[in-house]
C-alpha cells in the first residue's frame, strides 16, 4: 500500500477541483461529491502520459484492446461473460441514465433515497417519475416491494436501479436481485442498473453480482451502466459504457444517443483500458484503505450525539442519520463547523447527510474531529427533558 501513497495529501485548493472550489474562500473540508482525494493508479497515469506523448488528439474510437480489457475484467471480476457488440461507449454514467429514460417509452420508477440524477433524468426526458422508499430494518436498508408495487402506474416501463446503492451503501445480494428480477418480469419492465460502484465492495466475503447475470430473461430486459471512474478516481476523464445484451434495445439506445451524446474523449479511452487491464493490485490496496476509513467513520459517528450510521457494504460514501441533532439543516450545520457534506434533501431524504471517506486519513481525522466538536457543543446546549 505504501507504494500507492494513499496517505499522501494532494493539494487541490486553488485549482480546477469542483469538490474543493466549493469552499475556496472558507476553512471547510469537502467530503461531499463522490470524488476521492487519492491519486489515480500509476498504470492509468502511465497510459495517459504515453497517449499525451503521441501528441495527436483527433477523433478516436474504442480499439479492440479496450474491448478485450473490459470483457476480460468483467469475466475476471464478476464471472460475467459478455459479447463485444453488447458494449456502448458513453462519456459518463449520468448520460447513460438520461439516454435510458429516453430509450424506453413510458413512466419511470425508482427507490429513494437515491443519487440525484435518478430523480432528474426522467424529468429532463419528459417522463413521469414515481418513487418508492427503501425501508430500514434492524439497521439495514431493504427494498419495500409493497411500496414499489403501489408506486407503479399503468404506464410504468422502466425501473432505475442503483447497484450498489448510492447513498445507502448496500450491495444488493443474490436473493434481493432475484426479487427485483421477478418484479421486472411480472410487470414487463426494462431495468437500467447503475453499477458504477461495483468495484468498491468493502466486505471481504462479498463479490459484486451484476443484475444482468440473474438469468437470460433479465439480461434481455437490462441496460447495465458501468465505469472505472469511481474505483480508479478518474471521473473527470468522462469514460463509461453500457452493456445491453438485447439487440433491439441496444439499437434504440444508440438511436437516442445519435447527434446528442458525444464520443468518449481520447484520454478517457486510454484511461479506461489501463484501469480494467492493469489496476487489480491497486484496487485491492484501495479497498484495504477504504475499509479502514469506513470503520473509522462508523466508530467516530457512533460517538457523536445525535448521529447514527448503518454499515457501509460498498462505496466510499457513508449515509448518516442526523435527525437526532434537532437542527433544520444538518448539512448547513456541519458546513458551519468546517465540514462540507452532501445534503440528504438532494437524495429525497431530508435530515440525512452523505460523507465521502475516500480521502487520506489525515483529512478524515480532521473532519471527524470537527464534527464531534460541533455535535458535542450542540448536545451541551440542548436542554434535557
Amino acid at each position: 500500500m505504501e507504494d500507492f501513497a494513499f496517505e499522501q495529501v494532494i493539494e487541490r485548493r486553488g485549482g480546477d477541483s469542483v469538490k474543493w472550489n466549493r469552499y475556496a474562500d472558507r476553512d471547510v473540508l469537502p467530503l461531499w461529491v463522490a470524488d476521492m482525494d487519492f491519486a489515480a493508479p500509476p498504470a492509468v497515469v502511465s497510459a495517459l502520459e504515453k497517449r499525451v506523448a503521441h501528441a495527436c488528439f483527433g477523433y478516436a474510437e474504442a480499439m479492440p484492446s479496450l474491448h478485450d480489457a473490459v470483457i476480460g475484467h468483467l469475466q475476471r471480476a464478476y464471472d460475467w461473460r459478455i459479447e463485444a457488440d453488447w458494449l456502448v461507449w458513453l462519456p459518463g454514467l449520468v448520460s447513460g441514465l438520461n439516454v435510458a429514460c429516453r430509450t424506453v417509452d413510458g413512466d419511470v420508477l425508482t427507490a429513494t433515497p437515491i443519487y440525484p440524477p435518478f430523480l432528474s433524468a426522467p424529468v429532463f426526458s419528459g417522463r413521469q417519475l414515481s418513487t418508492a422508499p427503501l425501508r430500514q430494518l434492524a439497521g439495514r436498508w431493504l427494498w419495500d416491494f409493497a411500496a414499489l408495487q403501489t408506486a407503479l402506474t399503468p404506464a410504468t416501463r422502466l425501473l432505475l436501479l442503483c447497484h450498489p446503492h448510492n447513498p445507502v451503501g448496500r450491495a444488493w445480494d443474490e436473493g434481493e436481485l432475484g426479487q427485483i428480477a421477478a418484479f421486472c418480469k411480472r410487470h414487463d419492465l426494462i431495468v437500467c442498473s447503475d453499477e458504477i460502484h461495483c468495484g468498491l465492495l468493502l466486505d471481504r466475503d462479498r463479490r459484486h453480482q451484476p443484475l444482468a447475470t440473474i438469468d437470460a430473461d433479465l439480461a434481455r430486459r437490462s441496460i447495465t451502466l458501468m465505469a472505472p471512474s469511481k474505483t480508479c478516481n478518474i471521473p473527470g476523464l468522462g469514460c463509461a459504457f453500457a452493456v445491453i445484451p438485447d439487440s433491439a434495445l441496444r439499437r434504440r439506445f444508440k438511436g437516442v444517443m445519435r447527434g446528442i451524446v458525444p464520443h468518449v474523449n481520447v484520454l478517457g479511452l486510454a484511461a479506461m483500458e489501463a484501469a480494467y487491464r492493469d489496476c487489480d493490485d491497486w484496487q485491492q490496496a484501495l479497498l484495504t484503505v477504504l475499509r479502514g476509513n469506513r470503520d473509522q467513520v462508523a466508530d467516530a459517528v457512533g460517538a457523536m450525539p445525535g448521529l447514527a450510521v448503518n454499515h457501509v457494504e460498498a462505496s466510499y460514501l457513508a449515509w448518516i442519520d442526523a435527525r437526532g441533532l434537532g437542527v433544520d439543516d444538518p448539512a448547513a450545520f456541519f458546513e458551519r463547523a468546517g465540514v462540507g457534506l452532501s445534503d440528504g434533501t438532494d437524495f429525497a431524504l431530508p435530515g440525512w447527510v452523505r460523507l465521502n471517506f475516500g480521502c487520506p486519513r489525515a483529512t478524515l481525522d480532521a473532519a471527524l474531529g470537527r464534527m464531534l466538536t460541533a455535535c458535542s457543543r450542540l448536545a451541551a446546549k440542548t436542554p434535557r427533558e
